[in-house]
């Protein structure tokens, strides 16, 4: 039986998972003691990044694509939400030329490649599961409030992800063609994680700041 393209992504992109949760960033953020303009500065990346890919998936002809992407899946108006926030408050975003680099990797493979967005996408739509779990760690380290400043991290719904999955296992039943949505799912997993490595830097140096 040919599998399901969800879990070969699931199966496949484990690895990286894994690697990404004993980042610097993931265990400061664990600990409560990651500095806010870190978590700022992610949720700057993110904007950069999901600009660039909700853009580019809105406008490909692709019917892989078509079939997959939904506006429920857009984000980017929460990530601006929540940088308004913060802005609001006087925290300005750490600089993340990793963000940069991802999407520009994303407006070429939608000229060359387009249906390996959803590779991309299954990566950032999978991280609000993850943020999900980590929401009360970020309202808590920050002191935040009535949904100010979690908009992103509190966006994660299951519902919304199985049937994300389902499209995907409909619309890319072909081995050869998920194996593409693989490979671009972990250069997305490689993007995300110089992202990380960028807002990890001095992380272990003995004084830390949460705000």
């Amino acid at each position: 039986m040919t599998d399901t393209v969800s879990r070969r992504l699931r199966n496949g992109t484990r690895s990286w998972h894994e690697a990404l949760e004993s980042t610097g960033f993931a265990t400061a953020m664990l600990a409560g003691t990651l500095p806010l303009d870190r978590y700022v500065g992610q949720l700057a990346a993110y904007r950069v990044v999901l600009a660039a890919l909700e853009a580019e998936l809105a406008r490909a002809v692709s019917p892989s694509v078509g079939s997959v992407w939904s506006p429920d899946l857009v984000k980017l108006p929460l990530v601006e939400r929540d940088l308004r926030h913060f802005a609001a408050q006087g925290t300005a975003p750490r600089p993340c030329p990793a963000a940069e680099e991802f999407a520009v990797e994303v407006r070429h493979t939608a000229v060359t490649a387009p249906t390996e967005l959803l590779g991309f996408l299954y990566v950032l739509e999978g991280s609000t599961l993850g943020a999900l779990f980590l929401l009360r760690y970020v309202t808590e380290a920050y002191r935040l409030t009535d949904g100010n400043g979690t908009s992103y991290y509190g966006s994660g719904d299951r519902a919304r992800w199985a049937a994300f999955a389902e499209r995907l296992d409909r619309a890319l039943g072909e081995p050869a063609v998920q194996e593409r949505v693989l490979a671009a799912a972990e250069r997305a997993y490689r993007h995300v994680a110089l992202i990380s490595g960028e807002l990890s830097a001095g992380l272990n140096s003995a004084a830390r700041e949460v705000a």
